[in-house]
């Protein structure tokens, strides 16, 4: 086996000492421990002591901190059972470790050295093993260094014995292939659509036992849901928009307000190029007036793009009465300057020059009007909510409510999905879908600055309506299941027939490459799907949506390409996933024995105390 092969199965072992927890949790609390609380649990001659065990549960919850951003308490840890999976993997340690002094497996002490001073934790700015860093970096984990070393010592030994139990593990390359090659199959296809076009009639119409009888196989179809028939006063700014009087001397005020929105001054799109000093500015114009070079070439050469010297849109108020005049002082694009600027000589080049715009009032007076109506209404029902709230308390009904405020008053009934007026709101449906029978209305807001409160009135159950009351719908899912039949089985007579889809002069799409997860545009998703159970040569029909079916040859059935990049991406993570489940599996069956082997023994008094003790800042 490989190197890197067995560095993956490595990886990976640590999931598989966890499955030792399922069957090593059968055997807590079979024995006890005499009253001492120093051990929670041995397996074999191995002990997991109550330091080891509670340093365990603190490294686990700042993990979980750093994770989510939150600490978690004991009490917390124990709800989720993450001290339970903190016991289970000391313990698949401890087993480990029974099983590696039993097969007398251990490692020298320059190794662990070794092993040591490579921990980056311990080196010091040089890159070097720094003793002193080691001291004080195991003190403050609450270690000494000969029970880390013979912690390092231990896992050293546990990785040989993982290495060995899981080292004839090797991908399955033939069962990752067999399943890329399944997933990047691909068909080449003829399609042929079938349309109620293609029928000798039209729509069909119900006979009255017809009708009778698809009624009576579709009543859930038909079945009305359940509704609530809801009393509500409401209002909202649009509908009090006509009683809002805006007066002329407000449109005007308002005008004024905006007047940067509704006029503007003469404005030039231009964009500057700085110079040295003015001999250098004077002999970069004389160029470009010459054709030697352009305004484009001088900004390439500066390192720069025309991004970085664009000045956008300029108003004479923008920039200084002396840059003003030369750029306004001609109504063409062209170069102006050189002009002094607080960076020195510039250049500038105006590209478009804007002539002055003002929209009158009169010509956004509806706009303003609207605006501040709305405004003010809103203005109007936020005001009213303390006086509505009032109303309701001292006990008004809605509809004495409505004959007090602004408030309209009407009842409906309102069903989930429903979305005309009031019901489109999504403050009312949740209010509705939650009120009860006998529950005080109460004032609520809507999304648009509206109010309302509702009163349930009745809870109407799903019931059938009468055939008579629902003759059209029945009748039109009659119509819509007729032609959907009789088109699949036009499609099913062109698929069964002797003669190929071209003999039969049938207008025929074909498809290359068709994946399996292929979605053709007025195709159920599910076709892709029907085409991959066909062989290469078989023709089937397939229903499709709207009264159309589809007629579907497989012309060809591609293999995937091996070499393609995701195919080869896709073997490698299969493989991957393939050898961690048997290693998993080995590992699960390997955990079993060494536990049947050393026996395991959980001294749950020593465990609750550890966790009242960890509990109290103790440990």
């Amino acid at each position: 086996m490989t190197k890197s092969t067995t560095k993956k199965v490595s990886n990976i072992a640590m999931w598989g000492v966890l499955a030792l927890l399922m069957f090593a949790l059968a055997g807590f609390g079979v024995t006890g421990f005499g009253g001492s609380v120093r051990v929670v649990a041995e397996v074999g001659d191995q002990e997991v002591t109550t330091n080891a065990y509670a340093r365990a549960i603190r490294q686990e919850q700042r993990n979980l901190q750093q994770q989510t951003g939150q600490a978690l308490s004991l009490s917390d840890m124990q709800s989720f059972g993450i001290d339970r999976g903190v016991l289970a993997r000391l313990i698949a340690s401890a087993a480990l470790d029974n099983e590696t002094a039993r097969l007398g497996i251990s490692v020298g002490d320059a190794e662990v050295a070794r092993q040591i001073a490579s921990i980056p934790a311990f080196q010091g700015v040089d890159g070097t093993f720094d003793r002193d860093g080691y001291t004080f970096a195991l003190r403050s984990a609450g270690l000494n260094e000969r029970e880390f070393e013979r912690q390092v010592r231990s896992e050293t030994a546990r990785d040989i014995l993982q290495g060995a139990v899981l080292g004839g593990i090797s991908p399955s390359s033939t069962f990752a292939e067999l399943i890329a090659n399944w997933e990047f199959e691909t068909r080449d296809i003829t399609l042929v659509t079938v349309t109620m076009a293609d029928l000798d009639a039209g729509p069909l119409a119900p006979s009255a036992d017809e009708l009778q009888s698809h009624y009576d196989e579709n009543a859930a179809v038909f079945t009305a849901p359940e509704a609530r028939r809801i009393k509500v006063a409401w209002a909202t700014p649009e509908q009090l928009l006509s009683t809002i009087d805006v007066p002329q001397a407000t449109l005007q005020e308002l005008y004024e307000q905006r007047s940067d929105e509704f006029s503007q001054p003469p404005r030039v799109l231009a964009e500057r190029l700085g110079f040295a000093d003015r001999a250098a500015a004077d002999a970069a114009l004389a160029e470009m007036t010459a054709g030697i070079t352009t305004f484009d070439a001088l900004v390439t050469e500066r390192g720069l793009t025309l991004d970085d010297v664009d000045q956008g849109e300029l108003a004479a108020s923008d920039v200084s009465d002396a840059i003003a005049a030369a750029l306004f002082a001609s109504d063409e694009p062209g170069l102006v300057g050189p002009v002094d600027t607080d960076l020195g000589p510039a250049i500038y080049r105006v590209n478009a020059v804007l002539s002055a715009t003002e929209v009158p009032l009169e010509d956004v007076a509806d706009v303003l009007r609207a605006e501040y109506a709305r405004d003010q209404a809103r203005r109007v029902l936020s005001d009213a909510i303390p006086e509505i709230d009032d109303l309701l308390a001292a006990g008004a009904t809605l509809d004495e409510l409505a004959a007090e405020t602004d408030l309209n008053v009407e009842t409906i009934e309102w069903r989930q999905g429903d979305s005309d007026g009031i019901a489109g709101y999504d403050a009312f449906q949740l209010a509705a879908a939650a009120v009860q029978d006998g529950d005080f209305p109460e004032v609520l807001e809507l999304s648009d600055g509206g109010v309302f409160a509702i009163e349930l009135l009745e809870v109407i159950p799903p019931a059938l309506p009468p055939l008579s009351d629902i003759e059209a719908d029945v009748t039109a899912s009659w119509v819509a299941a007729s032609n959907a039949a009789r088109v699949l089985e036009r499609a099913t007579a062109l698929a069964d027939s002797e003669a190929t889809l071209e003999d039969q002069g049938l207008e025929t799409e074909t498809i290359a490459g068709l994946a399996r997860d292929g979605v053709l545009e007025g195709a159920p998703r599910a076709l892709a799907t029907q085409v991959f159970v066909l062989e290469e040569g078989e023709v089937a029909a397939i229903a499709g949506p709207d009264a159309t079916a589809f007629v579907a040859r497989v012309d060809r059935i591609v293999s995937a390409d091996r070499s393609a990049p995701e195919v080869i991406q896709t073997v490698d993570a299969l493989e991957q996933a393939i050898l961690r489940g048997r290693a998993q599996d080995v590992f699960e069956a390997y955990g079993q024995a060494v536990q049947a082997n050393a026996g395991l023994t959980v001294n749950q008094q020593a465990i609750n105390a550890a966790n009242a003790s960890i509990g109290q800042g103790g440990l």
